[in-house]
């Protein structure tokens, strides 16, 4: 039997509350940290970001306002940011803060570049005053800071020559296991530790709810909404959360492997059909939990950011494997699901988080459950098909070389098209 407790670990660090687009969040995050180091107001904020980084916090809300952008997220967090928030890092924003860090911009003291070379996700922000100056960097998630400076000395470091430094990440230890690890464990862990999962479940929906109810963002939620077709309402409130998110609703919802949309595919369509169908809710928070297991598994070979829209190739995949146990689905359907649904939706990319991303949720729903249907009736698409191979690990594994790999030139070209649109 392998180790649940790390399983258990796992989840409590991947399965986390986020207010706002993970991505200038993260930035909010990493400046909230070197105003701290620095303990004095800033007079210059440098803040350099890899691509995806950049192509994300371009056109997405932020939550409490009706701005966008990485410039609104990082002023405001010189105002109000607090640290220990970690990815609520805004959650105190007010139409006072909002003024004074509206004006911070206008002074022009924030300076956002593009670090071209940076290889995964990467923020980098240096502070300055008179007296001093402040440097935070993250990588490779968007909580992993891994160098704090003040005034050139470092005073903390996960320095890629030092001790530890080969060890995976926490996240990157699910590499341990495998799919059946998986079923084993949502099928025989003890409820009560991984009762926790139900908190994404009310927060969530709480989201979708509102999202429905004050037709928020551009009414895809909305379009899509019936309430006797189970199937059409997890397409709906799904995109109606993810729209009601991108467009800067200031309510958290519960993230997965680093993503808010990741967690509302993750979490979403499972819970909703369960709760239709009258599922006991012990085997909805199960099937809910495989899904988050099943997505931190694929972000650990697609990365933290990828050219691939993770909403569908890492969370839609997670669902559908959710679906498939919520509806009695054995090791092998569950297995056929997975593979189903990487078969159908792994070249949807990914171009920058807005609020149109609350489309590409319902396509992810869509095909999430039609994977798992067809898994259920022991349809599968034949594992010589293009990047499937006979074990699900294996097809995941492909689809992380072909998103890590094979695309690695992609984001660039995709952030030029986005820039072109800006001129």
């Amino acid at each position: 039997m392998k180790d649940y407790k790390l399983l258990v670990s796992i989840l409590k660090d991947q399965v986390v509350p986020a207010l706002g687009c993970t991505e200038p969040v993260a930035v909010a995050y990493a400046v909230a940290k070197a105003r701290e180091v620095l303990e004095e107001d800033v007079d210059e904020l440098d803040i350099y970001v890899d691509k995806n980084i950049f192509k994300n916090g371009k056109e997405v809300g932020i939550p409490g306002t009706d701005k966008k952008g990485i410039l609104t997220a990082a002023a405001l967090s010189l105002v109000i940011g607090k640290s220990e928030y970690r990815l609520q890092v805004l959650k105190d924003v007010s139409d006072e803060s909002l003024k004074s860090a509206l004006a911070i911009i206008d002074k022009n003291i924030i300076k956002l570049k593009l670090k071209k070379d940076a290889m995964g996700l990467y923020i980098e922000v240096i502070a300055r005053n008179g007296s001093g100056s402040s440097r935070v960097i993250i990588k490779d998630s968007h909580l992993n800071i891994v160098l704090v400076e003040k005034n050139g000395r470092q005073i903390f470091s996960k320095d890629s020559k030092g001790a530890g430094a080969d060890k995976p990440s926490l996240r990157d230890k699910i590499k341990e296991f495998t799919i059946r690890d998986f079923k084993d464990f949502v099928d025989n862990i003890s409820y009560e530790k991984i009762k926790f999962i139900e908190d994404g479940i009310s927060m969530n929906e709480k989201m979708g709810e509102i999202g429905l109810k004050l037709n928020l963002g551009i009414g895809i939620g909305h379009l899509f909404n019936d309430n006797s077709n189970v199937e059409q309402y997890a397409k709906a409130i799904t995109s109606a959360a993810s729209e009601a998110r991108m467009s800067g609703y200031p309510l958290p919802v519960m993230s997965s492997a680093g993503s808010g949309n990741h967690g509302l595919v993750a979490i979403l369509p499972i819970a909703v059909i369960g709760e239709k169908m009258k599922i006991e809710r012990e085997k909805i928070v199960r099937s809910v939990t495989l899904s988050h297991l099943v997505t931190i598994y694929i972000k650990s070979y697609t990365g933290a950011l990828s050219p691939v829209c993770g909403c569908g190739v890492a969370a839609g995949v997670g669902a559908s494997a959710g679906l498939s146990y919520l509806m009695g689905g054995n090791l092998t359907q569950i297995k056929g699901a997975i593979k189903n649904m990487i078969a159908g939706i792994s070249g949807m990319i990914c171009d920058g988080a807005k609020v149109g991303c609350s489309y590409k949720l319902s396509i992810s729903v869509s095909a999430a459950l039609d994977a798992a249907k067809m898994a259920n009736k022991n349809i599968f698409i034949p594992s010589e098909d293009g990047i499937l191979d006979e074990s699900a690990e294996k097809t995941i594994q492909n689809l992380g070389r072909v998103s890590v790999e094979g695309m690695a030139n992609t984001d660039g070209v995709i952030l030029d098209v986005m820039m072109e649109g800006c001129k």
